[in-house]
């Protein structure tokens, strides 16, 4: 029996419950509640869960068939951070997520130097405190980020059911992320420079795969670093949509794994830097005798990683619908794009 309106959830356990506390409350919980293994970890360890009126704390704690558990959920916690009216294009907005194309130059959670501005602080005031909660507090639910200067979609939860089912698709790399890059030179499977770069290999059709490990750079805490040992998993894969003289490139680019700065530092190391990338794209200028003077200077201004988040599929988390969003470059990005082939093209 449940009764989400008092905030009290009361659990039966039945026949051949799970081994402890946590993985029994865990399968029988309502899908409504949507309380996931590590909330009720944090609930039992806070005594929030209680049998005939005393509290079990031990996560392990064996369970028997017929007990009955009582777990006391809290209102959602208002957070500290302020909602602000900031501008939102919204793709797709439901009870349960909010689709966003986020422009280049907002951080998406507030962090010390970002307080506010956020895309956070933004949702906040847009949701105007209709939201179910996440984790027990007030917020939206993050379950992907983009880099500041990287324009493009983001899902964000707006209830615990949603972040649950989200993040699971996240952990299990069935979100579809395609990003659209500018980058330095033209990456080639002919290229056999490439071909002796260690995690990298080629797909058919001429698509690039970049396997390796990540981790934080060992004396730049700003930094991600290509390992191969230690770390995290990741892969990238890119394609070629259109060169540019040869001297740089329009990439698409497909996240098997979504680490840290992962496209930025994974080109960065098989030496095609992202135009405008202020730590992986280095000081690279494009030849003026090649692809014309404006064109050579478009890129050596551009103020940002040309990289745009433009392409986003999944699963909706509660309803199983399969959604996909597709966002149009951003203007500078789109107005460099066109200055590089005005330069092509004059040769």
């Amino acid at each position: 029996m449940s009764d989400i309106a008092s905030q009290l959830l009361h659990i039966e356990i039945g026949e051949n419950p799970a081994d402890r506390l946590d993985k029994a409350l865990a399968a029988l919980v309502p899908e409504e509640a949507a309380l996931s293994r590590s909330r009720l970890a944090k609930l039992i360890a806070e005594g929030a869960v209680t049998r005939d009126g005393t509290p079990v704390t031990e996560i392990k704690a064996k369970v028997a068939p017929g007990e009955i558990y009582t777990i006391a959920l809290e209102p959602p916690r208002a957070v500290e951070t302020v909602a602000q009216d900031i501008p939102l294009t919204v793709l797709w907005e439901d009870d349960d997520l909010i689709v966003i194309d986020k422009p280049a130059g907002m951080v998406v959670h507030p962090a010390p130097g970002s307080e506010d501005g956020t895309l956070v602080n933004a949702l906040l005031h847009h949701f105007g405190g209709n939201l179910s909660g996440i984790g027990g507090e007030a917020r939206p639910g993050i379950v992907h980020r983009i880099d500041k200067d990287t324009s493009g979609l983001l899902v964000v939860a707006k209830s615990d059911r949603a972040h649950h089912g989200l993040a699971a698709q996240f952990e299990k790399h069935t979100v579809h992320r395609q990003y659209s890059a500018l980058v330095y030179g033209v990456p080639s499977a002919a290229d056999p420079r490439l071909r002796g770069i260690r995690g990298v290999s080629f797909e058919g059709g001429n698509i690039l795969k970049i396997t390796s490990q990540l981790a934080r750079h060992p004396t730049d805490r700003q930094r991600q670093a290509v390992l191969f040992s230690g770390g995290r998993h990741a892969v990238t894969r890119a394609r070629v949509v259109e060169e540019f003289a040869g001297v740089a490139s329009l990439v698409d680019c497909w996240l098997e794994t979504g680490r840290t700065h992962q496209i930025r530092v994974h080109m960065s190391h098989i030496g095609h830097g992202l135009v405008g990338d202020p730590t992986y794209g280095g000081k690279r200028k494009l030849p003026v005798r090649i692809i014309g003077e404006a064109a050579a200077q478009a890129v050596a201004s551009f103020p940002r990683q040309a990289l745009h988040a433009a392409t986003l599929g999944f699963t909706h988390p509660v309803t199983g619908e399969e959604l996909s969003f597709t966002s149009p470059l951003p203007a500078d990005f789109e107005a460099l794009q066109a200055i590089l082939r005005a330069g092509a093209q004059a040769r």
